[in-house]
């Protein structure tokens, strides 16, 4: 399993989780889903500008 893999089933299992806290009436497990959306959400941005900045090394030539 990929690195995106593993935050797009982090996302659905949140989105899961905030489905299942809202239906039952539990407004804690619907919060801390949506905070784990957030998260994984991070994780999605964070691995975009690592790719990005990837690509700009590679089209220039610089090194870290």
């Amino acid at each position: 399993m990929g690195f995106m893999d593993k935050w797009k089933m982090r996302e659905l299992k949140a989105r899961a989780k905030w489905r299942f806290g809202t239906s039952t009436g539990n407004r804690t497990m619907a919060a801390e889903a949506r905070t784990e959306e957030a998260e994984a959400r991070l994780l999605q941005t964070q691995d975009q500008i690592k790719g990005t900045a990837n690509e700009i090394r590679r089209e220039y030539g610089v090194r870290h």
